[in-house]
């Protein structure tokens, strides 16, 4: 019967540098295991756990968000301890985010985020579980350096900033201080009383994808995976292992791996996905969003109305097509809690109208709303070329509104800071991308890594059809692309 146990310690695509494990596949493999939780703990950051959430609950498979963090070491600044943070509930959810921007935001080094153990003062800690970090936490690095007193020093801090919430952990991953630190921390534990937990630290999925891994932390570290000075820390080991295979790695310490599915019994996260939260706007005392949003539709109706008909008889034969159709966008648009989306817009497209920022008449579905019209949002008159509301907004298909709105490039960062100002720059944020490798790029990096020809790399990359609207993947392009197929066929390297 395999081993009670729950991976806690996972570095997926979204970790960048160091992590090749697509989210999917991991839940996909935790479910496969009877695993009944699995945790996403990427390097300081939270990029993939709605995505990891998501993917998780469809599979029956209990999501766990967690970070793999660095902690500022004032005695070696470019060597940070690790500690990992594993969410409770959703006050140890907002701490966590709170942590990690103010890491971002206020004490990067060396392009690495890292808190500092005084953040966690004052109630920071509350809904995190935290896990030691096995040898490279400083409780680990101070066992393996000899210095237990420290390092009991130490262990003893992180367990009164986390009280009943702080675990020794421990790792077997096949690095040559594995299990020096084991026997070290298991000492240590019995001394102070403190709880232990196995974990196991996956970079991959299946054992035969290390060399992919590696070559994924030669690219983004610029070395070749035969450069004999590149940091060697990753073994073939730290793929996603079974409960059976976890079971005989700590057979001897079977009270790790039940803590394991403890810790997952104590985190129970519930996230609330596809509800907008929008900035406050702010309306005249005693007047609602919805109010707020009609008396300026209308008021801005009455000016484009006296520019589109300026004989009055013109225009109070069309004033009833459009004030009903006005008031049948105002009601769905109330309905569905946006009144407030449509004055934020509008407030800062008309603000860059009026600051002589060039703003585009709209594009897109958007330009189907006569109260975006009104609004100054849009410039386009949708009645008069028969454009539907509902394309844009629709009751029966509830989805955040999106507007397409064109600003100069040259001025655009204008309208950002005036934004900022406005709502508070806590409550905005840009868009954030993540590039992948397809399938050219990724032959010209890895054959690179692989310290091949440049001009044959080229030239492979070239055989794959380049279409952005429909990229090819590697496995498209040798089944579909003979040219492709045949240089790969007959070139053994």
């Amino acid at each position: 019967m395999a081993a009670p146990f729950v991976h806690l310690r996972l570095h997926s695509e979204f970790s960048v540098v160091d992590g090749i494990v697509r989210i999917d596949e991991a839940v996909k493999k935790a479910a496969a295991d009877g695993q009944g939780a699995l945790a996403l703990t990427d390097s300081a950051n939270l990029f993939g756990a709605i995505k990891f959430y998501s993917a998780a609950r469809r599979r029956g498979v209990k999501p766990i968000i967690g970070c793999d963090v660095w902690i500022s070491n004032d005695a070696e600044r470019d060597n940070p301890h690790r500690l990992l943070l594993l969410v409770q509930d959703r006050r140890g959810y907002t701490n966590l985010c709170e942590l990690l921007t103010r890491a971002w935001l206020t004490n990067q080094h060396r392009g690495r985020a890292e808190l500092r153990t005084e953040w966690f003062e004052g109630g920071a800690s509350e809904g995190l579980i935290a896990l030691s970090g096995a040898a490279q936490g400083e409780v680990g690095a101070l066992l393996l350096g000899g210095r237990a007193e420290l390092a009991a020093q130490a262990a003893q801090r992180l367990a009164a900033l986390f009280p009943q919430r702080f675990y020794l952990e421990v790792q077997r991953a096949g690095r040559e201080h594995d299990e020096a630190h084991v026997r070290a921390a298991l000492a240590l534990a019995v001394r102070l009383k403190l709880p232990v937990v196995a974990t196991h630290p996956v970079q991959f999925v299946d054992r035969d994808a290390f060399r992919a891994h590696e070559a994924r932390v030669c690219i983004a570290e610029g070395y070749t995976l035969a450069d004999p000075r590149r940091p060697r820390v990753f073994t073939p080991e730290q793929y996603f292992k079974t409960r059976a295979e976890m079971g005989e790695l700590f057979a001897d310490v079977p009270a790790a791996l039940a803590n394991s599915v403890e810790i997952a019994r104590r985190c129970n996260l519930t996230l609330e996905l596809g509800k907008p939260r929008l900035p406050d706007y702010p309306t005249p005392e005693g007047v609602t969003l919805d109010e707020h949003c009609r008396d300026l539709s209308q008021q801005g109706l009455e000016k484009r109305l006296a520019a589109l008909y300026p004989d009055p008889a013109a225009r109070e034969a069309q004033r009833p097509k459009y004030a009903g159709r006005l008031d049948l966008e105002l009601a769905i648009i109330a309905k569905m809690g946006f009144s407030g989306y449509f004055l934020i817009v509008a407030d800062f497209i008309n603000w860059a109208k009026g600051n002589g920022i060039p703003v585009g008449p709209g594009r897109g579905s958007g330009a189907g709303s006569l109260v975006a019209y009104s609004l100054g949002i849009t410039d386009l008159d949708p009645l008069k070329y028969d454009l539907l509301f509902e394309r844009f907004l629709n009751p029966e298909r509830v989805s955040m509104p999106d507007f397409d709105i064109d600003f100069c490039q040259d001025q655009r960062d204008r309208v950002i800071d005036y934004v900022k100002r406005k709502y508070g720059a806590h409550a905005v944020s840009q868009i954030a991308t993540f590039g992948t490798l397809g399938a050219k790029a990724v032959v010209r990096d890895a054959g690179r890594v692989l310290d091949l020809p440049y001009t044959k790399c080229d030239q492979l990359s070239k055989l794959i059809p380049h279409n952005p609207a429909d990229p090819w993947t590697l496995e498209r392009a040798l089944e579909q692309e003979p040219a492709f197929a045949e240089a790969v066929k007959n070139d053994e390297e």
